[in-house]
């Protein structure tokens, strides 16, 4: 035996699934049920109360965004999936989703509702619609999340009449076992099962068996004269887990073509095998309750594109949503307990308003907008579960690229300030958390109230995910070894022209000039960091720091400084302190109370025991590192990167330069030396950033 083949054995012993399976296939009498409900009545709850209790327990965190307390729901991380279905972004649109749940399951009305998730394509609606279905499949394997149905057993063999050729006859529609119950007992067994229950959990019966046991249960009364006790000794409770794609407990329906779609996808078909064995095509047992509503009970059905069915499907649908009953052909009202979501696109949003006929529906639905995402760091997040370096095959990331398609993707998305003085790039910022002057969070919240479809129109990030794809493919053909900004923003930019969604050529043109600022955006933090990394040497910073320092106290206080290399007293060096105050735009009738505001704050850390350094004071920490960029730039020689071979000791300094961009700013070899001699290019153009 190989040592693989050991390991394995090893494992297949360690693995714990043998006692999970015999949980989750637990079964047993209707009396062991009652037993299991008076201890954890919990299992007894609706569709939309499992899936309340289903999101919270998950956890959340609360967090000020704008002066607005919001929660985030942990659920929506599809942490258990690794986050395949994470959802980024929108917590106010998750926010109204999670209270439209706790309203249904609290029983105040939205339980009688569609939920539907309105919005641009590829704003998360069916990922939310998936994350809500594959915790359902996982919740219901919890302690927490368990439920129960039921089947019929005839396991000798003495009602054939009943049970035809079965001897286990499973309930069609998963229901809870406790409509076994008749109606004129259920009150006084409810009284039982909830005296001394907590409030928060209490029994309650409500709806009734699926036709097919309907018909067995009664043709058992009338063999036992009416004995329950015997008519349930035929019934076996069983552990119910959700399942997709065994079709247990949810369903999903996606509208088709009329000629090949009909009502009976929602509520089943005859089963015309069974008509011989039965005799009759009215008879329960001969019908196949497997309708996406049949088989969805217990759990949820999602609606792809439901404003898109015909009016046929939407009488079903109106009937689910109020009555919580659909019709089989055949059969009378049928009860369901099952959370019912739609999802749908602006334009059929639009039809439905403007169709006078769909008035029924629309006043059976809940509306909630789900947007594009306007905060830059949540849409990276989006892009950064597929790309990155730990997926990629020969090709690295360059830092900022995934930030700037982003950028841009958000741009777009962003409606334009209605302030004279306030750009879209600003507004960007501010939303993103950055801070502006002269802009507070209360100026944040009034331009977010002035917007009237801000994150219902633009890029979809679907097409950036694309444009993204392409130019990696690329780069990987054509051995470039790094992936950088312009090549995703050539691709994104290029992609327009044959957009399938857009046919406006002003927004075209539009979304190019969007293009032209972030690409303008992104040299400025490249000639920032490059002019970080040369002047990142904390010596001459520290040295730098403390020259002026020293004169700013003598300034100040009316002195002079001592000349370190002379001995002589001298008159504090204004050249100097004005070439570092300018670095940070500081005018000259405002030096003096700058230079104050610096002695106070040094007087303030005094006072405190603490020793100043001049790393905590943002401001200060800017000027002198463009100071002594700009002292350095001319000896480093980075133009000659562009122009000729570097010597010997210019190389060194620049190798020096590179490996704190590898270091500090997360580049690797090659994209360091990308950015290197693009920057070198905008130098020796002239374009030297100032500020």
């Amino acid at each position: 035996m190989s040592g693989s083949d050991i390991n394995l054995q090893s494992m297949l012993s360690e693995w714990k699934g043998a006692q999970s399976f015999k949980e989750l296939n637990w079964s047993g009498g209707f009396d062991d049920y009652l037993a299991i409900v008076k201890k954890n009545p919990k299992v007894t709850r609706n569709a939309f109360q499992r899936m309340y209790d289903m999101v919270v327990q998950a956890g959340t965190e609360e967090y000020i965004d704008v002066k607005k307390k919001i929660v985030h729901y942990k659920f929506f991380n599809d942490v258990e999936n690794g986050g395949k279905d994470a959802v980024f972004g929108i917590d106010i649109s998750l926010m109204k989703l999670v209270n439209v749940l706790r309203s249904a399951a609290l029983g105040y009305g939205t339980e009688k509702r569609v939920i539907l998730l309105h919005g641009p394509v590829g704003s998360a609606k069916s990922t939310i619609c998936r994350r809500l279905k594959s915790g359902l499949e996982q919740y219901s394997k919890t302690d927490d999340g368990a439920l129960y149905t039921f089947e019929w057993v005839d396991e000798k063999g003495q009602y054939p009449e009943v049970f035809g050729n079965q001897k286990v006859f499973p309930t069609p529609m998963h229901e809870e076992p406790l409509l076994l119950i008749p109606k004129d007992l259920r009150n006084k067994i409810i009284d039982e099962l909830n005296r001394g229950q907590d409030d928060d959990y209490r029994v309650s019966i409500s709806g009734q068996l699926s036709p097919a046991s309907r018909y067995i249960f009664r043709r058992l009364m009338e063999i036992y004269n009416g004995e329950l006790d015997k008519v349930l000794s035929h019934v076996r409770v069983k552990r119910l887990v959700l399942s997709e794609a065994d079709r247990i407990g949810i369903g999903t329906f996606q509208p088709k073509d009329e000629k090949n779609q009909d009502s009976t996808e929602l509520t089943g078909d005859i089963n015309y095998r069974k008509i011989a064995e039965y005799g009759s095509d009215s008879d329960p047992r001969a019908f196949n309750f497997d309708g996406e509503f049949n088989i969805a009970n217990r759990g949820m059905i999602e609606f792809v594109e439901v404003l898109k069915l015909d009016v046929a499907f939407l009488y079903d649908l109106l009937g689910a949503s109020q009555e919580h009953t659909v019709k089989p052909k055949k059969f009378a009202q049928t009860h369901i307990d099952e959370v019912i979501i739609g999802h749908t696109n602006e334009p059929e949003y639009r039809k439905l308003q403007d169709n006078e006929f769909m008035e029924a529906l629309r006043d059976r639905t809940v509306k909630i907008d789900i947007p594009y995402i306007t905060k830059l760091k949540q849409e990276v997040r989006i892009y950064k579960k597929d790309f990155n370096n730990k997926k990629l095959r020969g090709v690295s990331i360059a830092p900022h690229t995934i930030k700037m398609a982003a950028m841009w993707a958000i741009l777009t998305r962003l409606e334009k300030p209605k302030k004279a003085n306030l750009t879209r790039l600003q507004k960007l910022k501010l939303y993103n958390g950055q801070s502006l002057p002269n802009y507070t969070e209360d100026n944040i919240k009034e331009l977010r109230k002035e917007t009237i479809r801000e994150g219902m129109e633009g890029i979809s990030p679907r097409y950036v995910q694309d444009k993204l794809s392409n130019a990696l493919v690329n780069a990987q053909q054509n051995n470039k070894g790094s992936l950088n900004p312009f090549m995703v923003m050539n691709e994104l930019e290029n992609g327009l022209k044959g957009h399938s969604l857009i046919s406006n050529d002003e927004l075209k043109t539009e979304w190019k000039e969007l293009m032209s600022v972030v690409r303008q955006e992104y040299e400025e933090i490249i000639k920032a960091e490059v002019q970080r990394a040369i002047s990142a040497d904390e010596g001459a910073l520290q040295r730098l720091c403390s020259n002026y320092i020293d004169n700013v106290k003598a300034y100040t206080q009316k002195e002079k400084v001592r000349n370190a290399f002379t001995g002589q007293d001298e008159e504090p060096n204004e050249r100097l302190m004005r070439s570092i105050e300018e670095k940070i735009e500081i005018p000259e009738s405002r030096k003096d109370d700058f230079r104050r505001e610096i002695m106070n704050y040094i007087g303030a850390l005094s006072l405190d025991g603490k020793k100043f350094d001049y790393r905590t004071n943002e401001r200060l920490h800017k000027a002198l590192e463009l100071k002594l960029f700009e002292d350095q730039k001319d000896s480093i020689k980075l133009t000659s990167l562009v122009s000729s071979t570097a010597d010997k000791e210019t190389q060194e300094k620049i190798d020096i330069v590179k490996t704190r961009l590898i270091k500090d700013f997360g580049y690797d070899e090659i994209s360091a030396t990308d950015v290197l001699h693009y920057v070198a290019s905008i130098f020796a153009r002239g374009d030297v950033k100032s500020n």
